[in-house]
């Protein structure tokens, strides 16, 4: 094992293998998914998923500041110095978030009036912060883009699939109000699965998220196990027949 491919944090070898960038990447899309193994970022992740389009929207503003803000730390990592280096941080990434939000105020009002105020709390995600410190910091930009678009790619599919889960189960819908984020493509996604007789109210309540992403964190450990478990079980059948 490669420890300085698979860990969480550290430094990447200047001798690591092209192949290592793949491997960087989907370390946070699924193996230290930061919603489901790292458990970070649950206040959004649990306030804005009552639906599947604010979801989607808070998860592409977060990979985007993510993504920006790891290649901006990282190209300046060498002339930080590491005792204000925290400050200078929350200084790029406040201003990256404050792009961002312009934007969305501007082209995507109806987005932005949902998001509210978690849109400007990105600047708190720890997720960003912990890239930046964990990761950037500490690597060249080609590795740190790849490592902040993988956590940024993890945390946004456990959004949407919990904000999708959270709409089908208690609106009975399915991307309702599509077109205000992906304009006339959206529409032809709006749909209604359930009948609202049939829905489930809980759902879209705050504990609704909290029993959704722990059947999903239920299901990422059952799934780590069974592939553990199956490999050490090749192992006792090879010994043995060997």
């Amino acid at each position: 094992m490669n420890n300085n491919i698979e860990t969480v944090e550290g430094k990447l070898s200047d001798k690591a293998p092209k192949n290592s960038i793949v491997k960087v990447l989907f370390q946070g899309i699924w193996k230290n998914n930061p919603g489901l193994c790292q458990l970070l970022g649950l206040c959004p992740l649990l306030a804005v998923t009552s639906t599947a389009v604010s979801a989607l929207g808070l998860a592409v503003a977060t990979l985007v500041v993510l993504c920006m803000s790891s290649i901006v730390i990282s190209l300046l990592r060498k002339i930080i110095y590491k005792e204000v280096r925290i400050p200078i941080y929350v200084l790029f990434i406040a201003s990256l978030v404050t792009i961002v939000r312009s934007y969305v105020e501007a082209y995507l009002p109806d987005l932005y009036s949902e998001l509210g105020i978690y849109l400007a709390l990105i600047v708190s995600n720890c997720i960003i912060m912990g890239r930046a410190e964990a990761f950037a910091k500490n690597n060249n930009p080609i590795y740190s883009f790849f490592d902040a678009l993988g956590n940024g790619l993890g945390f946004a599919i456990v959004l949407f699939v919990v904000g999708s889960i959270r709409e089908i189960l208690g609106q009975g819908t399915f991307m309702l109000g599509a077109a205000s984020l992906l304009g006339s493509f959206g529409q032809g996604l709006e749909c209604t699965l359930i009948d609202s007789d049939y829905t489930i109210m809980v759902a879209i309540l705050p504990p609704g998220g909290f029993f959704v992403l722990a059947f999903l964190i239920a299901y990422k450990n059952f799934a780590a196990n069974y592939k553990r478990n199956r490999l050490e079980n090749s192992f006792k059948i090879n010994s043995k027949i060997l």
